[in-house]
């Protein structure tokens, strides 16, 4: 396989990182908790891409599975 077939790929195995917005409206909270999450602590992995706030998918949905409650 080729650099250029590998880099691509991984490129097209990858989504595209989540907007805080995304986030909000996936995880059914306002914008704003959102926000607090990232300067608080709590809610998922969030990275500064810039000054802009991101996150993978994949910690999301690992985040909203240790947030699950055994009945």
């Amino acid at each position: 396989m080729t650099r250029l077939a590998r880099t691509n790929s991984i490129s097209a195995a990858r989504r595209p990182l989540a907007t805080p917005q995304q986030i909000a409206d996936y995880c059914g909270v306002p914008l704003g908790t959102v926000y607090q999450w990232s300067s608080r602590g709590g809610g998922p992995k969030l990275i500064k891409v810039g000054r802009h706030l991101r996150a993978r998918w994949d910690d999301i949905e690992q985040w909203l599975d240790t947030q699950t409650i055994a009945a």
